[in-house]
């Protein structure tokens, strides 16, 4: 290839100013993520990247009228999933708020719909306003106590290694798999090799952090005190400090960031939901809220925008500067942080809040129907009372652990019944991947319901249907109706269905607006809180009580689950 063909020469030519530039951005205060400083300067941007300093004639100009310039913002690892919508939809949300860029790891599709899932992400993501890159999940199936829609091993992830959006493995959430040396474990650390690997290492420490590291991990977002953040960042992990819906820690963590060592820490929300972007914000929010806390303003921007793009080797995104892809954002106050315009790929494409509309796209792909469920009965939801006392599911308010308790139950002709007096009710998980007809019973406190049931095809990490409910004819009713939406979230009393929204992507994801899906979740939410339930999102709750590897007592398809010992355990005692 020669220079004339490379485009090398006129590359030079143009940021030497012997051509016109495409758009000239004048009277900013650049935000310098290299030099950590602040300095006044006109832009010149071409092709879609920042090509210099200073003066240039340019087909267009913008005055940004000493409004300040800065990268825009990278959430370095996030469950799209989890916000309900498409990528494209999505996009339409945060873009305006200044992310331009995600690393998203697709682990909820994945175990619904493996390989096809994660295609379906990557083609979604294509061509829109939202800059995508991918992680591959490293665990599908999450655990082996569980029915997932699918099983990835290394073989199949190397299958999309050379995608140049996939930047690794995500996170490795088999941390002991990886520190015992399980074949299949290290088969796919070995086929990710020379690319980024993602951690989740929750409290590891000591010798077995050392091996978890020794493998090639180099990040971990699961650091909850400062002391396990100091001494994963000692041993050469980046810190990723989460700030998500469910689980946030940039409080406890921010005392640990200091001039020293803050290059090797970056933001993630991990999962959040839509009512708080549309709300509070997205990784706006998470900056604003750091500088509030006492990070001074720069280094909180390098930590949502460079720092993150040299951890996965985006060796074009994180910086205003020549050969830097030209995706910003203008602001005029950095602690209000309220943007005014977004810039991707060198166009105009947000301001005042909203994508403007040559920016919106959608995407029109379709997957599989993904809810696979034997005919369903009333009778499945029986339970023959078989003993004076049971195992229940203690939920714990705004906390994804639960507690492990041996109760009384009530029973009635021989079966047990919900105990709304004491805050007892019956939950119900039925596999609809592979129309088993398995359906896993038991019981939960700390709902509140006084009449009903609430059930949703999302529930963390294999995305069985999960349905509490007061009355075994409502949990029926509820479960049907998730049946018939193809997946989706359920209220139901007296036999009718309240409120739905459903999920027709994978069980996960509406085909409708960011809008109309919170609106239906605060029905769904005020529905549940008629029905006499406390908690903030009993949905959200709900979802989290089938995810065996988080501690005390949980339940799956395949029964109630010791989550300290990790087996499956009988209901009476």
């Amino acid at each position: 290839m020669t220079m004339e063909t490379d485009g090398l020469r006129d590359a030079i030519e143009i940021a030497g100013g012997k051509r016109r530039v495409d758009l000239l951005l004048r009277n900013a205060r650049v935000i310098n993520t290299f030099s950590g400083d602040v300095h006044r300067a006109d832009v010149a941007v071409h092709n879609g990247r920042v090509v210099g300093f200073g003066s240039y004639q340019a087909k267009q100009t913008l005055d940004l009228k000493g409004g300040y310039l800065c990268p825009g913002f990278i959430d370095g690892h996030v469950h799209l999933e989890s916000s309900m919508v498409k990528i494209p939809e999505f996009g339409r949300v945060v873009v305006p708020r200044g992310t331009t860029t995600v690393v998203i790891d697709p682990h909820e599709i994945a175990n619904v719909l493996g390989m096809d899932g994660i295609r379906y992400m990557l083609a979604s993501s294509h061509g829109g306003v939202l800059g995508v890159y991918l992680m591959l999940p490293s665990c599908v199936p999450a655990t082996h106590l569980e029915t997932a829609g699918a099983e990835l091993s290394g073989h199949d992830l190397a299958l999309l290694l050379n995608d140049e959006r996939v930047l690794g493995l995500a996170e490795m959430m088999n941390y002991p798999g990886v520190i015992h040396g399980a074949e299949e474990v290290l088969e796919k650390i070995r086929i990710a090799r020379g690319k980024r690997i993602d951690g989740h290492a929750p409290l590891v420490t000591g010798k077995g952090l050392n091996a978890y590291i020794s493998a090639g991990i180099k990040s971990d977002h699961e650091c909850t005190t400062v002391d396990e953040a100091r001494e994963k960042l000692r041993a050469g992990m980046f810190i990723m400090i989460r700030e998500g819906t469910a689980a946030k820690n940039l409080r406890a963590l921010l005392p640990l960031v200091n001039s020293e060592n803050s290059r090797k820490c970056l933001f993630v929300t991990d999962d959040r939901h839509l009512e708080d972007i549309l709300s509070q914000g997205h990784m706006d929010h998470i900056v604003r809220s750091a500088i509030k806390l006492g990070v001074e303003p720069i280094r909180a921007i390098q930590m949502a925008t460079i720092n993150t793009a040299e951890y996965f080797g985006l060796k074009d995104l994180g910086a205003v500067a020549p050969g830097y892809r030209a995706d910003l954002i203008v602001f005029h106050d950095p602690r209000k942080l309220k943007i005014d315009k977004v810039i991707k790929d060198g166009r105009l494409v947000a301001e005042d809040g909203a994508l403007l509309a040559s920016a919106v796209t959608d995407y029109k792909g379709k997957v599989r129907g993904t809810i696979n469920v034997r005919w369903i009965e009333h009778e499945d939801f029986a339970v023959k009372a078989e003993g004076n006392n049971a195992r229940v599911i203690g939920v714990i308010p705004n906390q994804i652990v639960t507690r492990s308790l041996v109760l009384p139950v009530k029973s009635d002709g021989g079966f047990v019944v919900s105990d709304t007096q004491r805050d007892i009710l019956k939950i119900a998980v039925i596999e609809r991947h592979m129309a088993s007809g398995r359906i896993a019973k038991g019981l939960v406190k700390g709902f509140g319901l006084k009449k009903g049931a609430i059930a949703s095809s999302v529930s963390h990490d294999s995305h069985n249907i999960v349905v509490i409910g007061v009355h075994d004819s409502d949990m029926y009713t509820a479960a049907v109706q998730v049946v018939k939406m193809q997946g989706g979230i359920v209220a139901a009393s007296n036999g009718q269905v309240i409120d739905a929204l459903p999920l027709p992507v994978a069980g996960l994801m509406s085909d409708r607006s960011a809008e109309f899906v919170v609106d239906k979740l605060r029905r769904l939410i005020d529905a549940a809180h008629a029905m006499g339930s406390k908690l903030d999102d009993p949905y959200m709750a709900m979802s989290f009580l089938t995810l065996p590897p988080i501690p005390e007592l949980k339940i799956t398809d395949r029964g109630l689950i010791d989550a300290v010992d990790f087996k499956a355990v009988g209901l009476f005692v």
